[in-house]
């Protein structure tokens, strides 16, 4: 049941606003999706908005059972915080990405609340003003008629009476939110060709009314339309040419697609806050449609642009990106002629360091993308070959951790033209070598999958570097000029010379059980190098084979893989 009325919001209110919302939200889904005409009218904006609230709803619950079953209740302030991060993790689209800057906005407020004290109504207009402007400042180009005018229109309605109770704030604040969402089809051309109110903007009315219903218990005015004149639109019926309308455009308005950039692109970045900054200017750059929201460290970001390689490699920048989504609008793919969805068969695409390991890769049938320290390959280098392999099914191998974003980015732009593609997370070359070694086109392609990553799973991989300078590391202090042998990505050993070094690593990596060792010589290392260690691995070892291949990177000696 709805909260009763009450003097405060507390923590409970919190967590039935949440339910409302999801549920309302799921309600006016489709709607909501079929009046979705800008940025983009890709029909998705009622089912980005529900997603998000989806990942809020859960979060609060999930901090519920966690104070269930060890302490006491969450504060108001610790449920708006859990709900504001559920919805940062999960933003999808421009509009998610939105309603969860609202969220933090508002927990930006509510966090100097005491635990035990509820929410009055001062501080809940206070939240709503500050979730209005922190919107606005995290979208790049703020345009009128959006759910930006909606949010502003909420909070200022909010502050007008923020002496009263929480009841009228609420009140207030929803009444406001649906007399600007009616108005926004004359702020915004797209919208009024289309004869719709903004999507995003209808999304954030249901879910204030959410919040009326939590906080008073009464459920607000019934269906939009029957109280917001400019959403009769809103019926699917009136909606079904909505898109088609908004995409022929007037001068002097912002163009939707087709014509605008062709992808989405939205991930999750952990950046220091002060690296931010420089993102945005390097995003808004590349499109449009550009919103970045978070904090602490967290962020959410969403863009527009046609070069999805590269909005991924900004985040890579200035720190680390998960949970990549990139979305095709559609139009452009059409137009791309040999797009790899053309193709036939199945291919595997290969990132290579050194011209002997490129080599080896294509004659065993790959599709070779360079890496080198003067051009290290990208996103759009890797989406590029994809498109050369020409195949409609494609196995990816990036061999290096740190390329394993722009593969991702890579595989999703080819999966949008219509290319199966599966990224199998190879981390050396070595363990790439293992996978392609393993790589049958004849098996069903989800099977050879299976295999190659098999392959490259069991494949521990090590290399031997020259230390630059002094340094602090795993395996103790090191000098300038020496010798440091990685395992798996940490240095395990220290020594001062190539074949000194290479015996222990091998010996270390082999205690643990071994068949075959590879050895991938760089093209700048000693020629007896692989000879002095496979003599050292036949003579210690029995029963374990040795292949030796030459023309590895320069500036690294040597790499060894263990099956």
């Amino acid at each position: 049941m709805p909260a009763a009325a009450t003097t405060g919001v507390d923590a409970a209110a919190v967590r039935s606003w949440c339910r409302l919302a999801l549920e309302a939200l799921g309600r006016a889904r489709e709607e909501t999706d079929a009046i979705n005409v800008y940025p983009v009218p890709d029909g998705d904006t009622g089912t980005n908005l529900y997603l998000t609230a989806e990942s809020a709803a859960e979060a609060v619950e999930a901090l519920f059972d966690a104070r269930a079953a060890s302490g006491p209740q969450p504060s108001p302030a610790e449920a708006v915080r859990a709900m504001a991060r559920g919805a940062l993790l999960g933003a999808r689209g421009n509009s998610g990405t939105i309603l969860a800057q609202l969220l933090r906005g508002m927990t930006e407020v509510l966090a100097a609340v005491p635990a035990a004290a509820p929410v009055d109504g001062a501080l809940l207009a206070a939240a709503l003003e500050r979730a209005a402007a922190s919107a606005y400042e995290a979208v790049a180009h703020p345009v009128e008629g959006t759910v930006l005018t909606v949010a502003a229109a909420a909070a200022r309605a909010a502050a007008a009476v923020a002496a009263e109770p929480p009841a009228q704030v609420v009140r207030a604040a929803h009444a406001a939110a649906r007399t600007a969402l009616a108005r926004t089809p004359e702020q915004l051309g797209a919208l009024a060709r289309a004869g719709v109110v903004d999507a995003g903007g209808r999304g954030l009315v249901v879910v204030l009314g959410a919040l009326v219903e939590a906080v008073t218990g009464e459920s607000p005015m019934g269906p939009l339309a029957d109280g917001c004149p400019g959403e009769r639109a809103a019926r699917p019926a009136a909606c079904a040419s909505a898109a088609s309308a908004a995409s022929a455009g007037t001068a002097g308005d912002p163009p939707p697609a087709p014509g605008g950039p062709a992808f989405e692109v939205t991930y999750l970045l952990d950046a220091e806050d002060g690296a931010v900054p420089a993102l945005r200017a390097r995003l808004d750059a590349l499109g449009d449609s550009l919103v970045v929201v978070g904090g602490e460290g967290l962020w959410n970001v969403h863009v527009h642009v046609d070069d999805a390689g590269a909005a991924v490699e900004a985040g890579v920048e200035c720190g680390r990106p998960h949970r990549i989504r990139i979305t095709h609008f559609g139009a452009a793919a059409a137009a791309v002629p040999g797009r790899p969805g053309e193709g036939t068969g199945r291919g595997v695409v290969a990132v290579v360091r050194g011209e002997g390991v490129a080599r080896l890769c294509e004659e065993a049938g790959a599709t070779v993308v360079a890496d080198t320290p003067d051009a290290p390959a990208s996103s759009g280098d890797i989406a590029a070959a994809i498109r050369r392999a020409r195949a409609a099914e494609v196995v990816l191998l990036p061999n290096d951790e740190a390329l394993r974003s722009a593969a991702g980015a890579a595989a999703e732009q080819a999966r949008a033209d219509g290319v199966r593609v599966a990224v199998v997370p190879t981390r050396s070359t070595v363990q790439g070598i293992a996978a392609l070694a393993v790589h049958d086109p004849s098996r069903r392609f989800d099977e050879d999958v299976v295999a190659m990553t098999a392959a490259a799973g069991a494949t521990r991989h090590a290399e031997l570097a020259v230390a630059e300078h002094r340094s602090w590391t795993m395996a103790g202090v090191c000098q300038a000029g020496d010798v440091l042998g990685l395992i798996d990505g940490d240095v395990a050993v220290i020594g001062r010379d190539l074949v000194g070094t290479g015996t222990v690593v091998l010996d270390r990596m082999l205690a643990a059980g071994g068949e075959m060792v590879t050895l991938v010589v760089g093209e700048d290392a000693p020629a007896d190098l692989a000879d002095r260690l496979e003599a050292h691995v036949r003579e210690e070892h029995l029963a374990v084979d040795t292949v030796v291949y030459r023309g590895g990177r320069r500036g690294c000696p040597l790499l060894i893989g263990v099956e």
